[in-house]
């Protein structure tokens, strides 16, 4: 079964965590990231994925939630903050934060982003440093016209989120593809840099790809990872949040 990203903020919370593995057997990490996806079940979540980089050293732990209100969404942030500061003798944790969904495309008219174990995304991130003079609502609204004029021109594309992080001006683009080929293709023969410079009368911007396969949904079968026992910091911290 397939795991989804949601076009709008409507109706869903969508929070996502950055993680740079420090174990040598990553699979290791991973196990632990699919019982973390069970926790968070605990916690209201009703679907959640793990993304492995490709060709770095990153995977992102991608979580939904039904919406909720700004207090509730700041106690689950700091739950599921706590909890994954447990796991630091496996990996770093590089960012984390609840992102906003802007608008988004698919080729069958679906009204979100559709994927599954195996699949090849694709994240782009365009971030605003703190000292430009470009007002912040002016840089949301340029990147995400140029992901929408961008997408008409990406062959190989299944559908894509635009997404802002809610706590400061850090776009990113979530792309799905056919096949890793078409999103190399994409990339190699595309500039995007020049592209969003050129909006921006070349104010300096940060932009970055990456590319990573999809390792798990919660809608897979789990009992390939059940024989593991949970890793015992998360397991006691999240128990203390639901207390």
């Amino acid at each position: 079964m397939a795991s989804f990203m949601p076009f709008t903020n409507n109706n869903l919370d969508i929070f996502m965590c950055v993680l740079r593995p420090t174990v040598a057997i990553v699979d290791d990490l991973l196990d632990t990231l699919k019982h973390f996806s069970f926790f968070t079940e605990r916690l209201g979540c009703i679907h959640s994925s793990i993304f492995k980089s490709i060709h770095g050293n990153m995977i992102i732990w991608y979580g939904a939630w039904i919406k909720r209100s700004n207090d509730d969404k700041e106690l689950l942030h700091e739950a599921l903050f706590l909890a994954l500061k447990n796991l630091q003798n496996m990996a770093v944790l590089v960012d984390h934060n609840f992102m906003v969904a802007y608008g988004g495309e698919a080729r069958d008219g679906s009204s979100a982003a559709k994927f599954s174990t195996g699949d090849t995304i694709c994240f782009s991130s365009t971030h605003l440093p703190s000292n430009t003079k470009i007002k912040e609502q002016d840089f949301v609204h340029k990147c995400f016209s140029l992901f929408q004029s961008y997408f008409l021109k990406m062959d190989g594309t299944i559908a894509g989120v635009c997404l802002k992080c809610a706590a400061r001006p850090l776009m990113i683009n979530f792309y799905v593809w056919k096949n890793l080929q078409s999103c190399y293709s994409f990339i190699l023969k595309n500039n995007h840099r020049d592209a969003l410079l050129s909006w921006f009368c070349g104010a300096t911007v940060f932009i970055k790809y990456d590319v990573f396969k999809v390792v798990y949904v919660s809608a897979d079968d789990v009992s390939s990872f059940q024989h593991y026992p949970p890793h015992k910091l998360l397991e006691n911290q999240v128990s203390k949040v639901l207390e």
